[in-house]
């Protein structure tokens, strides 16, 4: 078995296509939101679009690593996001959050089971493989946020 290919399909289960573990993704729960429900904030919450954001700026961020270039996110900016204003405005959002999702997956796809042993920039951050399996648990984390947040807003 490749461990590159099981573990980008996780990766795309979470945020493109999949089921399993939380019977739905990211796909499913932003494509037919409106904009306003997902820019609505409740209480001292994030917003829907803003927690989005954040998880495409880490994927965002570690794609670049992966396809060769420097690690240049920080979690000190990973909230930092002007805000949206308009229907188009969240659908390019979308449609760039999606591009990205699976230019990610692909590239890990095609990973070396060797890579994904190395050291991610630097020894502080582990293993890439390490760093790819914390982008889909974070992703989850965020998801589960993201429906419980369409909830309030819905009752």
């Amino acid at each position: 078995m490749n461990y590159s290919i099981t573990i980008a399909n996780r990766f795309r289960e979470v945020i493109l296509d999949g089921t399993w573990i939380a019977n739905t993704n990211y796909k499913k729960e932003l494509t037919s939101l409106d904009w306003q429900v997902a820019t609505t904030k409740v209480d001292s919450l994030n917003t829907i679009s803003l927690l989005a954001q954040h998880v495409h700026y880490y994927i965002s961020g570690v794609k670049d690593v992966v396809s060769g270039g420097p690690l240049a996110i920080s979690d000190q900016f990973s909230f930092d996001f002007p805000p949206i204003a308009s229907q188009e405005q969240w659908e390019q959002f979308l449609n760039t959050f999606w591009r990205d999702s699976e230019d990610f997956a692909h590239l890990v796809e095609n990973t070396s089971e060797e890579q994904l042993r190395q050291i991610f920039v630097e020894e502080k951050y582990n293993t890439y493989l390490r760093n790819i399996e914390a982008m889909i648990e974070h992703s989850y984390y965020h998801l589960g946020q993201i429906i419980l947040i369409k909830k309030m807003i819905r009752r």
